[in-house]
């Protein structure tokens, strides 16, 4: 069995009402139901929400809300990980399935970089995520101090080519592959053993700022014309 839980709380404070506001034309979050939908992986498609209107319009676009979320798993300090196994606990399901998180606010996941994902973790990965490259060689960032100098974070790093600088990644923040049993865990999906699903910049954005909705608003224009 394959379950898809998207997390979607109602507080949203730089960005109001993110995971329903109007993206496109669907809310945001019906872009991750679509895609989880359209990649016919998941045996259940299942919102985690503390909020009566997200649960209204997720029921309405074909997922299931069998819960909802309790307070202390709807603030901004709660974490992916406790949120995942709540969810697979209040479902009552086995240690074994595979479990992905899908962030509400994917507009860019496809179906064939979940379904790489689900082939790493059976290939024996401890989750699957989706990752990307940074877009210069942070070996080289900058210092800037409070009066405006700037330095070099690592001087020794000065006269290295870009092309001899190990590539480094960051997480491109739209879903997480992992067993039930991993989840409940509570492993750090960062601490060793994930596999990585490579996806080109040009269609990770982190929404976390109006200028982010913004970009991203203009970015999928020119992606689906």
């Amino acid at each position: 069995m394959t379950l898809c839980v998207i997390p979607a709380r109602g507080g949203s404070k730089r960005i109001p009402r993110k995971n329903i506001r109007p993206f496109h034309g669907i809310p945001m979050i019906g872009w991750s139901i679509a895609a989880a939908q359209g990649s016919s992986l998941f045996d259940r498609i299942v919102v985690s929400t503390d909020d009566a209107e997200i649960s209204e319009i997720a029921l309405g676009l074909g997922a299931e809300v069998p819960f909802m979320r309790p307070d202390d798993l709807s603030n901004n300090h709660a974490g992916t990980v406790p949120v995942v196994t709540h969810a697979v606990d209040a479902l009552g399901l086995g240690d074994d399935i595979a479990v992905c998180c899908l962030y509400a606010t994917a507009p860019f996941v496809r179906g064939s970089d979940l379904a790489e994902g689900l082939r790493l973790l059976q290939s024996g990965a401890l989750y699957a995520v989706s990752v990307t490259r940074f877009d210069y060689p942070i070996q080289r960032a900058l210092r800037r101090s409070d009066a405006g100098e700037v330095s070099m974070m690592d001087p020794a790093q000065m006269q290295t080519r870009s092309q001899d600088l190990e590539p480094a990644w960051h997480d491109a923040g739209q879903f997480y592959w992992g067993l039930a049993k991993t989840w409940a865990s509570q492993l750090p999906v960062f601490g060793g053993g994930a596999g990585g699903v490579e996806l080109p910049s040009s269609r990770v954005v982190d929404i976390d700022t109006p200028e982010d909705w913004d970009r991203a608003e203009a970015l999928f224009k020119v992606l689906n014309p």
